[in-house]
């Protein structure tokens, strides 16, 4: 699948590092890649209303994260997915009178176009979950021979291969160790979340569904001896990963509800497929609001980027309306949020079009420890507000400091001025 163009990054002088973040499963500040390279994959979108803020906030988050290692110096290689084939996405396009396949094309592109705009750097991974369907089957036939996975038939189905597959969660000692909840806790959750807990013929009510045998009306891909159907939503993200950045691999990412099942499914499938490992670290972002609610696809309330950028809102004042609260934070979109973040972009641009300005080394340092703690956005931001209100007043000590801040926020945060 193709991804979108790369933005440009200034080079500064000197670096920064290393990048710490917040684990969620064991709320340590840890060390985001300990060794020369880094790794992240980061679960895409299904592709219908795209793009809320919701999304924007987890792939701005992201994007800091991975310009806080290239600052570090690290070689860095970030994979994502798009979950292009999905119930949700089917249920839309058939309550919208769109072919499916039309609807992720279409909405997909739009995302594209959209992350282009808020200038997050692309992965160098970027596969469909339809791209992924023959690795995929190699995977769960896999897991089947090692007695990780097996069959639930199907109501009005014959013959071998025709059945549901499904993940033996026994055989992965280490599941629950990234979203740490209580048994009740994963079993409510899992039911909310697109899981099938009360499916007769399960082992467990919270194994996960790896393979969906071919129902009438469906989309269906050849499984070989799965027989024909479609990939479980967990399974597609750790066989992209495995397969675009190897195990174990660094950062796996996404919001806040992710954490439980998907990351918790996808991790426990990439440890059965990766001889025990997956992720070493999760990192989780917080929940947009509106009016009071997570902002959702299924309740509808939100703020779309498109929509934005087509009123004539500069995707900058965007980008930095989300930098003003830090990732891991519930936060909730208001139109105060956007104005501010107007205002403090035309603000910046301003205290940065002279010749001279005040000295940079200490507001560069402190951008950069502030993108190195924990993607501390809102730190950075007050720094170079702290520069520019100086700059504004006439501080002109140092000869090019404008070029050097303008670069430093470009680089580090994404936001170009």
């Amino acid at each position: 699948m193709l991804t979108w163009p790369a933005p440009q990054i200034p080079q500064l002088p000197g670096q920064g590092g290393p990048v710490r973040v917040r684990d969620t499963s064991t709320g340590e500040l840890v060390v985001a890649a300990p060794g020369p390279d880094a790794t992240v994959y980061v679960c895409g979108i299904t592709p219908y209303d795209a793009t809320h803020m919701g999304h924007a906030a987890t792939y701005v988050a992201f994007d800091l994260l991975v310009r806080g290692w290239l600052d570090e110096g690290k070689r860095v290689r970030y994979a994502s997915n798009v979950t292009d084939v999905d119930d949700p996405l089917l249920e839309r396009a058939e309550a919208t009178g769109v072919d499916w396949r039309e609807l992720a094309a279409d909405q997909t592109a739009l995302y594209l176009e959209d992350m282009t705009a808020l200038g997050v750097v692309p992965p160098d991974v970027y596969t469909g979950a339809v791209e992924s369907v023959p690795d995929v089957v190699k995977a769960v036939e896999a897991m089947l021979a090692a007695g990780a996975a097996y069959v639930v038939g199907v109501p009005d189905t014959h013959g071998a291969g025709t059945g549901d597959v499904y993940a033996d969660l026994s055989a992965d000692p280490g599941f629950g160790e990234v979203a740490r909840l209580t048994r009740p806790e994963m079993v409510d959750l899992f039911a909310e979340r697109g899981g099938d807990p009360a499916r007769p013929g399960k082992r467990d009510p919270l194994d996960p569904l790896l393979w969906r045998a071919a129902r009438p009306g469906e989309p269906s891909w050849d499984g070989n001896d799965l027989g024909p159907g479609r990939p479980g939503w967990h399974i597609e993200c750790a066989v992209i990963a495995r397969d675009g950045i190897g195990l174990p691999f660094d950062v796996q990412g996404g919001g806040s509800d992710l954490r439980f099942p998907h990351h918790e499914m996808s991790t426990s499938h990439a440890r059965l497929l990766g001889g025990g490992h997956g992720a070493r670290t999760h990192v989780h972002t917080g929940m947009v609001g509106l009016h009071g609610q997570k902002m959702s696809k299924s309740l509808g309330n939100l703020v779309l980027v498109s929509r934005l950028r087509e009123q004539g809102i500069d995707a900058m004042a965007v980008r930095l309306a989300i930098l003003d609260h830090h990732y891991a934070a519930d936060w909730e979109w208001t139109d105060e949020v956007l104005r501010t973040a107007q205002a403090r972009l035309e603000r910046w641009r301003a205290a940065v079009s002279g010749n001279g300005g005040p000295a940079t080394e200490a507001t560069l340092a402190e951008i950069r420890d502030a993108v190195a703690t924990d993607l501390d956005a809102p730190r950075a931001l007050r720094a170079v507000d702290a520069w520019a209100e100086r700059s504004l007043a006439g501080d002109e000590t140092e000869v090019g400091a404008p070029g050097v801040v303008a670069r430093a926020v470009n680089a580090l945060l994404g936001v170009r001025l």
